[in-house]
């Protein structure tokens, strides 16, 4: 070895390739710029929703004519002021139900051991096999007057109560659906908690009521939020489950939007009522973004 080749050595200094440029000069181009990699997603949500949403919008001031008549006559009509508070009242009562049934269920998917996970995994995913419409006429015969649910009611000693074509069907068939969307954002997160926190917890002195509260309730939150924020913003827009599970008084947005598109071929009125819709969700996102990053940065402590 030459005298110049052992100092280039002792001294630390990368070799250059072959080709006579250094190696970061030589990096492929989608390492260079990884944002690139986003483009095609984003450009088909650019093509398959902001296009439509900007259309519709669009139709919501100019149709009939340039104004904000179709706003006007929204909020001066007090039945699509009640859709719309009852559209609300329904996803946070369908993602309550999924929370507290989701959360034992993804729970014990990170105890049980291998074989049984994959067993309630695909529980999990089987119901994504099966056309939204075959599950809601499911719950069509399950809740009706006649069906196996209401005969249990009634042994029961429970007598005049229905399910069928109430809000409260409506939470049952839409849970359903949407349990799934919770169950995994769960799971995800549960997994990665270590429970020698929780032993640590217990050998502390603490009960094991106080040790899952204080230590492993925070930390399991962000998964909580996640799916809460999906089932929510997912039950905004449901129209087959509370068209064929619901009735006049369960009546939702999705299914106003529809009767003045496609009945009455009225497109300003209808894309009023989407953008209405869309703009409440987003106020109430940004309302509860400060909430869950706060307490995203409590269990991270923790």
């Amino acid at each position: 070895m030459s005298q110049t080749s052992q100092i280039s050595t002792a001294g630390g200094e990368n070799p250059r390739p072959a080709g006579g440029a250094p190696a970061s000069r030589r990096r492929p181009w989608l390492a260079a710029y990884p944002s690139l990699l986003a483009m095609p997603a984003l450009l088909l949500l650019i093509a398959a929703m902001g296009y439509p949403l900007l259309t519709v919008t669009l139709r919501s001031f100019s149709d009939p004519a340039w104004g904000l008549q179709n706003y006007v006559w929204f909020f001066s009509t007090p039945v699509n002021v009640t859709v719309l508070w009852r559209t609300f009242s329904i996803a946070a009562w369908v993602t309550i139900v999924c929370v507290i049934a989701a959360y034992p269920y993804a729970y014990l998917m990170t105890a049980v051991g291998p074989r049984m996970r994959l067993i309630l995994i695909l529980c999990v995913l089987v119901p994504f096999w099966v056309s939204g419409v075959v599950r809601t006429l499911a719950w069509v015969i399950l809740l009706q007057d006649s069906g196996i649910i209401n005969s249990l009611i009634r042994l029961l000693g429970f007598d005049g109560v229905k399910l069928i074509r109430t809000q409260t069907g409506v939470v049952i068939g839409m849970a359903q659906v949407l349990l799934p969307f919770m169950i995994l954002p769960l799971y995800s997160v549960m997994r990665g908690i270590d429970l020698r926190l929780v032993q640590a917890a217990r050998s502390l002195g603490a009960r094991p009521s106080r040790a899952f509260l204080q230590v492993y309730l925070p930390l399991s939150l962000p998964g909580v939020f996640a799916g809460a924020i999906i089932v929510f913003i997912l039950s905004l827009g449901f129209y087959i489950t509370p068209a064929l599970l619901g009735g006049p008084r369960s009546t939702m947005l999705s299914t106003l939007v529809q009767s003045q598109v496609l009945s009455l071929l009225n497109w300003g009125r209808g894309g009023a009522m989407g953008v209405v819709l869309l703009v409440a969700t987003f106020v109430l996102l940004a309302l509860a973004a400060p909430l869950m990053r706060q307490r995203h940065k409590q269990a991270s402590r923790s």
